[in-house]
Parts: structure tokens; sequence; C-alpha cells
């Protein structure tokens, strides 16, 4: 009887760490692509935002100014149309989209409000090397592999340094972190029964499954999420292409301007 137990409990083990192994792989695969599409986010705002609101403003301007020649209602609805479409001054809460969460002011919102400098990410994609560090990290540090909620929090609250660090591509903070983590260690696990453990265990790392397909699922079936796949292995030189779309775009909007307020 007890070689039968130990082989199935021996069992359950392999089935634990064959689980939590595979269970980690998709996570990380999941977060690193979380982290790409908030940063394509953020840097398609931010390079190509002002573009696509001149762009509006040009637009505007352009059928005020043919409603001014012609003094057509057709015309003067048009210009009208077009002056609404102008995106209006976002609203405070629109201005802090982001920089909050649950507990308050994130740290970076904390920074601007205090006129700290705010490290936004430099690419889409942080290196392969600082992807190298982040995949070796988390497989250390993941919290799926502590059963002890007391360890997971302290996991969780380390691997939100790590994110944020990968997020901005910090290679050198990454470096840092492993080696923080390596002089640490994993905390000790308490004394359970392990068949039970093993099966809740079991029960818990199907269910975070497909709670993380449900989230991958969500970030690709996004609009920043479609264009990332898009853009393929260099979302970055996509940015730059589309913001020198728009540029020209926004050069004949300006001659055409120009055309009409000379003539």
């Amino acid at each position: 009887m007890t070689d039968d137990y130990d082989e199935t409990t021996a069992r359950l083990e392999r089935a634990v760490r064959a689980a939590e192994t595979a269970l980690i792989e998709f996570e990380i695969a999941v977060e690193t692509f979380r982290i790409e599409v908030e940063n394509f986010s953020r840097l398609h705002e931010r390079r190509l935002g002002p573009l696509y609101a001149r762009l509006e403003e040009l637009d505007a301007e352009i059928a005020e100014a043919v409603a001014a020649r012609t003094g057509d209602p057709a015309d003067q609805r048009r210009a009208a149309e077009a002056r609404a479409a102008v995106a209006p001054m976002p609203r405070v809460a629109e201005l802090f989209q982001g920089w909050l969460d649950g507990e308050g002011f994130s740290p970076e919102g904390y920074a601007m409000l205090t006129e700290q400098s705010v490290q936004e990410p430099q690419r889409v994609r942080p290196d392969e090397e600082a992807r190298k560090l982040y995949r070796e990290v988390v497989r250390e540090c993941h919290p799926d592999l502590a059963a002890d909620p007391t360890e997971r929090d302290r996991r969780d609250a380390f691997l939100a340094r790590v994110n944020q660090a990968y997020a901005r591509g910090d290679t050198e903070e990454l470096r840092a972190l492993a080696e923080e983590w390596a002089r640490g260690g994993a905390g000790p696990e308490p004394e359970r029964s392990r068949g039970e453990e093993l099966y809740a265990r079991l029960e818990w790392l199907a269910r975070r499954k497909e709670l993380l397909a449900d989230a991958a699922a969500a970030l690709e079936d996004s609009a920043i999420g479609s264009m990332l796949r898009m853009a393929g292995d260099d979302p970055d030189r996509m940015l730059a292409e589309v913001a020198e779309e728009l540029r020209q775009r926004v050069a004949a909007r300006e001659a055409e301007l120009a055309g009409l307020l000379a003539g």
C-alpha cells in the first residue's frame, strides 16, 4: 500500500512540475506580449498622436477656408462637421488614464506630479539581452513555483519590479535583479499533506492557465495587439514608417491650405 501511495505521489509531483513549467513558459509569453502591447501603445500615442491631431486641425481649417470662399451651405455644414471632429482638449480624468491604479497614483503618475523624470520605453520590444535576462529571472522567481501564500506574495512583489525593468528595456537593472534574487533565493515552504496539496495545486494550475488563455486572447484581439502582430519582427520600424507617411500628409494639407488662403 505504501509503495502504491509513494508511486502515486511521485506521479503527481512529476505532473505538477510539468504543469508548473508549462504554465510559467506560457505566462512569460503572455507577459512579454502584454509589455510590448503597452509599449507600442505609449510610443504610438507619443510619436503619432501629434501628427494625427495636426491632420485633423488642417482638415478643419481647409474646410473652413473653402466654406468662407464659397458661402455654400453644404460647404459650411462640412466645415462645421470637420471642426467638430477635431479632438477636444482632454478632461482631467482622461489626462490621468493609465497613471492611476487601484491604490492611487502609479509610480509614473507620482513621478509626473512631483516633477521627477518619467522614463518612457525607448523601443516597443526590448533587445535580445534584456529578453534573455527577463526569461531567466522569471523562471527562477515566478510566484507559480510557490504554494505558500506568503511566499507567493513576496515573489509577486519582486516580479513586479522585474516586469517594470523589462518594460523599460533596462538590461542593467534586470541583471541586478537576477543577482538580488540569487542572493535571497526562495523562501521556506511550510509542511503540508503532499497528496491533497498536489491535487489542489494541479487544479489551481489548470484554472490559472484558463485565465491566462483569456488574457492572451484579449491582447491579441485588441486594436494595438493586432497592429503589433502586423508589425512583425520590427514594430519600431513600423512606427517610423507610419510617422513618415503622416508627415507627408501633413505637408500636403499645409500646402493645400496655403493655396486656399493665398487665393
